[in-house]
């Protein structure tokens, strides 16, 4: 769960998502109230403002293709992305005044919050080591994807990730062929497992701060049970024909090889109550609980889940780090290159609010949207390349601006409930189901798509490109939200 965006959009009228009142106060992160205009900063930004977000996408796609020993050294990954998100923060900055300080105070809030909760998930479960009968079969790893994408719902798709990512790669150590494990673990354990509570994914732990009720997203079961069940039945048929290439092609019996069987046993197992302890802080931050309901202070989640990480690492025997292989090298490209992605998307996420909610025009199309298809995939490629939760949100506000409903408070409660020709709840259910599910289009879709990228690299596995992961997407995904969209949204 990424509590960043808890706080980035905590309040209902942030730049860009405010009602269209007169003037709206604005809280600022730290000292007075900010006085904002009607229309926000999203409404003058000019489009080139996007170009360098768009340049960024574009190296992390083709540097590791062309300069590939270059690209490898995180300094020069920082260099790429600074040389990209300052000029984007100067400009916000200096030409938005105090109001383009305060979009970027609380982007910056939300990658702080972004990096505290991934570092200390990934701290917390490199202590935890499952060894033992772990065998690389195609039974198994579809076994093991079936059980991630069930836990994602209950502590999210990140903590699933990188719980059950070394698991899987040890498993599978002595298999050639694994690259496509790993795209499907992607797919279904780092987002499509996560639809069905509020703490699975961010753009629905958003939804429930703005008034959806928490049992709300377990109606979305048939489609998670439709695009999950999909997925494993090809990935099961996928391992099976991989596995069969291999027998043929490799002295010995592949399938002896990785049934080689040891007593299964886990190691540093009073992590998992560190584990809970981080699921409880943000469910309990969100909720408000001990702070008369209002979303915790920044700083004060963020902070409780770094002394649960320092705990985890203090009472965790190093050995189990060490059979692991941890290292600190894929937080350190995550935040490398999710520094310059937070920073150079805030203008285009900005757009597109404004845009939604009839306030500009983009490349003089006014938006038009208004069948629950339509939000559907908008609000999925959208997340494909942005982060999903103010996507999510984005669109969620411009469902109940369709239905006459303002901005304030526990808005999407009424929207649930309240609605002028029925379309509300279907919109919503439209949006969820798009926001998550199609996170898993590209590697920056969701948080963990890129520390699941990284830790399998790390293990030797040589994962595809930029571009090859979206032709694997394309391929396997696609169609099966063409039969999403024919099914529930038609």
């Amino acid at each position: 769960m990424d509590g960043g965006a808890r706080r980035i959009l905590a309040d209902a009228r942030i730049p860009g998502f405010s009602s269209p009142t007169p003037r709206t106060m604005i809280p600022a992160a730290t000292g007075p109230l900010v006085a904002l205009s009607q229309e926000g900063i999203g409404h003058d930004l000019p489009l080139w403002t996007v170009l360098p977000f768009a340049a960024l996408l574009l190296c992390i796609a083709v540097l590791p293709l062309c300069a590939g020993h270059w690209w490898e050294h995180n300094k020069n990954k920082a260099l790429v992305a600074g040389l990209l998100s300052v000029p984007v923060a100067l400009y916000i900055g200096t030409h938005f005044g105090e109001m383009g300080t305060h979009e970027l105070l609380h982007k910056w809030m939300e990658y702080v919050s972004f990096i505290a909760l991934l570092a200390s998930l990934f701290v917390i479960t490199g202590g935890v080591y499952i060894g033992g009968s772990l065998s690389g079969t195609p039974l198994l790893n579809t076994g093991l994807l079936a059980f991630g994408g069930l836990i994602a719902s209950l502590i999210g798709t990140t903590g699933a990730s990188v719980l059950l990512i070394r698991p899987l790669l040890r498993a599978n150590a002595s298999r050639r062929d694994k690259v496509h494990i790993v795209v499907f673990f992607i797919f279904v354990v780092s987002n499509c497992g996560g639809l069905l509570t509020p703490l699975g994914d961010p753009p629905l732990f958003l939804g429930y701060l703005k008034g959806v009720p928490f049992e709300w997203t377990l109606q979305l079961w048939s489609g998670w049970l439709l695009v999950n069940g999909l997925l494993l039945v090809l990935f099961n048929l996928w391992d099976q024909r991989v596995m069969n290439r291999e027998e043929r092609e490799r002295p010995g019996s592949q399938l002896e090889e990785v049934q080689r069987h040891e007593p299964l046993r886990i190691e540093g197992a009073s992590n998992f109550l560190f584990l809970l302890g981080i699921v409880a802080v943000i469910f309990c931050s969100g909720s408000g609980i001990g702070s008369g309901g209002e979303p915790w202070p920044f700083g004060i989640q963020e902070l409780a889940m770094l002394l649960l990480a320092a705990g985890a690492w203090f009472t965790t025997r190093p050995e189990n780090r060490a059979r692991n292989r941890f290292t600190w090298t894929p937080v350190v490209e995550v935040a490398v290159l999710f520094a310059g992605i937070f920073a150079t998307m805030t203008p285009a996420l900005l757009i597109l609010t404004a845009w939604g909610q009839g306030q500009r025009e983009v490349l003089g199309m006014a938006f038009d949207m208004r069948e629950p298809a339509q939000f559907f995939w908008a609000s999925g490629v959208l997340s494909s390349f942005l982060d999903n939760a103010p996507t999510y949100l984005a669109f969620a506000s411009t469902a109940c601006g369709l239905e006459g409903i303002p901005l304030e408070g526990r808005f999407l409660a009424e929207l649930l409930e309240h609605t002028k020709d029925g379309l509300g709840p279907m919109l919503l259910e439209a949006i969820s189901c798009g926001s998550v599910f199609m996170g898993a289009n590209t590697y920056i879709g969701n948080g963990p798509n890129f520390m699941v990228k990284a830790i399998a690299e790390e293990s030797g596995v040589e994962m595809p490109s930029f571009f090859g992961y979206m032709a694997y997407s394309g391929l396997i995904l696609l169609p099966i939200f063409g039969i999403v969209t024919l099914v529930f949204f038609r």
